[in-house]
């Protein structure tokens, strides 16, 4: 490997960077549970206090309704230079099931894997270990320039409740649209393809959930006496939600493609460069036996391009030890869809409602409750000259040219395109993560040498960003 004074400060500091984790990361700041309320306003301290040791002269919390987020700042001396926002969370998921893990969740836990050395914890990657690699690269950047600032102007908001859908974020944006005014939003909750194959996140998909009960008699039937006879909802609901897809994988809701971006040849043909071993994907990350999806679209065209819809639960009837004899009264369901380019979830609503009243037969009656809201997807301007700075950033880190690094798509979704959409300005994506980390599962892990690679490229954005021609604000 090549040295450069960005990664020279990196390797050196090392100790920092993992200090750092093993502090933030036995504070468990699961937002989608109030009784750790408290640790989540305590992880918004301890970053705080972190950004302040590292250097950055601003640094708040923000309280919300609900989490508090962290804002900071630290100018760049130069007149005119960029301005660039970095977004992260701070909270993490839940543990459960807490008997799966091998090591407490809190308490983070150093083994030594095939790839190199990983740090097991709730929150590895997703997303403080993607968060505290900014604090070393930065730290590299005026290192390695001999600056007292940075070339560009970096801002920080990480908020407190992204695993939790994010419920107040866009109202924070637009509270403090002025102080987080930029030219360029770097987002730090992503990933790449494997740890050998630099790459850079260009979308990612939108989110949209529905709630489906189907009633049938008005109390529980004895099935003897009364099956065959009258409607079964737990039969309705089975048949409907095979409906859902078509014979080819397609999402049979009325309307649901019509807004849908199609990929274009060039994109596709992207994307076909990365490289993907389906076989090693089913057996590790997938632990599926096959594949399968829409007809006529590959493995990663199907989780990172394409919207899905999916079954998340379904029940109703008895369900405990034994059984009861009986046709059941109600049924239930949870079906959520995965959004791309300009798709928009209120359209949603109208398009499950549609769909439950054409597939629900005589002597049912549906109920469809759609939230409002959603997460709608969002999209990087690969040409953007912005991106050719982080394909540089990133091709610098892993000793390769910036023409090497691949595109890739994200299949979850964030808040991302509510900062794109009310901040005004172009995504760029920088993260560390990796299909094998086991994201919002047991046995969370981060590969520690991504981390450091992943502050080497922070490192470097921030001169390549400085040469960047933004339009005027």
């Amino acid at each position: 490997m090549s040295s450069s004074a960005e990664r020279d400060f990196v390797t050196a500091h090392l100790d920092d960077l993992h200090a750092d984790l093993d502090a933030w990361l036995r504070i468990p700041s699961i937002s989608a549970d109030p009784a750790h309320a408290g640790d989540v306003a305590a992880s918004a301290e301890w970053l705080a206090e972190a950004l302040r040791r590292t250097g950055f002269p601003t640094v708040e919390i923000w309280p919300t309704a609900g989490a508090p987020a962290v804002f900071a700042e630290w100018p760049s001396a130069d007149a005119g230079a960029p301005v660039a926002l970095v977004y992260g969370h701070h909270d993490v998921q839940p543990v459960d099931p807490l008997e799966l893990w091998e090591h407490p969740p809190f308490e983070p836990t150093r083994v030594e894997g095939p790839d190199g050395p990983e740090l097991h914890a709730r929150g590895a990657i997703d997303d403080k270990g993607n968060v505290a690699f900014h604090l070393l690269g930065m730290r590299a950047h005026l290192a390695a320039t001999g600056r007292d600032t940075p070339a560009v102007t970096v801002k920080l908001v990480i908020e407190g409740e992204e695993e939790s859908g994010s419920p107040y974020f866009a109202d924070l944006l637009r509270a403090h649209a002025d102080r987080l005014a930029c030219d360029v939003i770097v987002v730090s909750d992503t990933g790449m393809a494997a740890p050998d194959v630099p790459s850079a996140v260009t979308a990612m998909r939108g989110l949209a959930d529905a709630e489906i009960t189907l009633r049938g008699p008005a109390v529980d039937l004895h099935s003897g006496s009364f099956g065959g006879a009258v409607p079964n909802p737990l039969h309705a609901m089975a048949e409907l939600l095979a409906a859902l897809h078509d014979e080819s994988g397609r999402v049979t809701l009325p309307g649901f493609y019509d807004k849908v971006r199609p990929l274009t040849e060039r994109e596709r043909e992207l994307m076909g460069r990365v490289p993907f071993d389906e076989q090693a994907w089913l057996a590790g990350p997938a632990a599926s036996r096959v594949a399968t999806g829409e007809a006529g679209f590959s493995t990663l065209e199907r989780i990172g391009a394409r919207p899905t819809a999916e079954v998340n639960g379904m029940w109703g009837g008895y369900t405990g030890p034994g059984h009861k004899t009986i046709v059941p009264a109600e049924a239930h369901a949870k079906v959520t869809f995965r959004l791309v380019a300009d798709q928009v979830p209120a359209d949603l609503g109208e398009q499950v409602r549609a769909w439950v009243q054409a597939n629900t037969p005589a002597g049912i009656e549906a109920d469809v409750h759609v939230p409002p809201g959603g997460v709608a997807p969002c999209r990087s301007d690969i040409d953007h000259p912005a991106m050719d700075a982080l394909l540089r950033s990133i091709g610098q880190a892993f000793d390769t040219g910036a023409d090497q690094v691949l595109f890739t798509r994200e299949g979850g979704s964030g808040p991302e395109a509510d900062l794109a959409g009310i901040l005004g300005a172009p995504l760029l994506f920088l993260g560390a993560g990796l299909p094998t980390d086991r994201i919002h599962s047991p046995n969370e892990r981060v590969l520690l040498p991504m981390l450091y690679r992943g502050a080497e490229a922070a490192a470097h954005l921030w001169r390549e960003l400085a040469t960047v021609p933004f339009p005027a604000r």
